[in-house]
């Protein structure tokens, strides 16, 4: 099964470190990131979930639930949770699932035969409060995630679902945005942005971020 951008994300029941999760009662009205791992005890894999459990103050303030995943036995995520801590110094704060039938693997796409046919590649999915999938991101199993990234993109998704706009290269919180293109009634425009705008091109409008008090 390939999964895509706006596709509903699989329903699932797995057993996790948090006991057994039914995934969208588990997320309920939340967003949710969900990534894999290719193996537990591997170096990379620690940094990125102590990274990730360092981070939840993040995500919350974002209305974001993380559950990770590794194909290994709940025994193995249990005594690996300790070493996270023991290297990273931030303690395993979200549920890691342990997928060592495969299932949720499969239901996501997260083996790549190519790459390894035991071992998940690292995916992430973005998944919103009414269960589409809205980024997917695929790394190798050498490359560890960039974390701040994630959280860019989940800030691009929020603020764009809620105003006209989308968001330029290399933007970040807090920087202008581009008026989406289909907007071309000058009043409306007027209206929807007080702060005003400037027009670069016809297709090509900036203006502050809606959501951010003036400077």
């Amino acid at each position: 099964m390939t999964l895509r951008i706006g596709d509903i994300a699989p329903d699932f029941n797995q057993d996790s470190t948090e006991g057994p999760i039914q995934f969208h009662q588990w997320k309920a009205n939340h967003w949710a990131v969900l990534f894999s791992h290719p193996k537990n005890f591997t170096p990379v894999c620690t940094t990125e979930l102590g990274e990730a459990s360092r981070l939840k103050p993040e995500f919350d303030k974002r209305n974001v639930k993380v559950l990770g995943l590794s194909v290994d036995k709940l025994d193995d995520h249990h005594s690996w949770s300790k070493d996270i801590e023991e290297t990273q110094g931030s303690k395993l704060n979200f549920p890691l699932l342990a997928d060592h039938d495969k299932k949720v693997s499969g239901l996501y796409d997260m083996i790549h035969p190519n790459a390894s046919d035991t071992m998940t590649v690292r995916s992430v999915f973005v998944i919103d409060p009414q269960n589409k999938v809205r980024l997917i991101l695929t790394y190798p199993a050498s490359a560890g995630r960039n974390f701040t990234e994630i959280l860019r993109v989940i800030d691009s998704l929020q603020l764009t679902d809620n105003y006209k706009v989308a968001t330029p290269v290399n933007w970040k919180d807090g920087d202008d945005v581009i008026i989406v293109p289909s907007l071309q009634d000058k009043a409306e425009m007027d209206r929807l942005f007080p702060k005003g705008y400037k027009v670069i091109k016809p297709y090509l409008r900036t203006t502050p971020q809606p959501n951010k008090p003036n400077k």
